[in-house]
């Protein structure tokens, strides 16, 4: 059994409202084999809701009380991600889940690049805080594009890549 970021199985929990459905992700959940839970929405967050974005350090630092997740009004809700990545870990302690795919460059479940807490799309190095707790506790974490590239490269897929012109 693995997680997945809810919004990658179609369910419309990202911050404003829609998803990041993706159609491998959706049909793992439909056969029983990932659990969709999202971290935002089990931190207590509304959807939809304002974009937030980790500001003044990384998913290390917020964890460490060193830095915050901001709403782009300013609204400090670094309790909430802190509070739906610890719901997470403990679900998949409980569960025996020790992989996960998430949501890339997300500031709860982005791996590698997350945005840079100025609101402008610029992305720094950095775990989400998700991720971090996940992977500070041995849960592999892979974020969907890893998935997809692994599958293309391994031609495990029937997708076709469409030709440049």
């Amino acid at each position: 059994m693995i997680l997945v970021s809810a919004c990658l199985a179609g369910i419309c929990c990202k911050y404003n409202g829609e998803d990041n459905g993706i159609p491998i992700i959706k049909e793992l959940v439909r056969q029983g084999k990932a659990i969709p839970l999202c971290p935002e929405q089990l931190g207590g967050l509304p959807t939809p809701r304002l974009p937030a974005e980790i500001k003044g350090g990384n998913a290390h630092d917020v964890l460490q009380g060193k830095a915050l997740v901001v709403r782009k009004d300013g609204v400090d809700v670094t309790e909430n991600f802190i509070r739906g990545a610890k719901q997470i870990l403990r679900f998949c302690q409980e569960m025996g889940i020790k992989r996960a795919v998430l949501k890339a460059r997300s500031p709860s479940c982005g791996k590698g690049m997350v945005y840079d807490g100025t609101f402008t799309g610029k992305l720094q190095e950095g775990n989400g805080i998700t991720a971090q707790l996940l992977m500070d506790n041995g849960v592999e974490v892979l974020t969907e594009e890893e998935i997809l590239e692994d599958l293309l490269r391994s031609h495990k897929t029937s997708v076709t890549m469409p030709k440049i012109k």
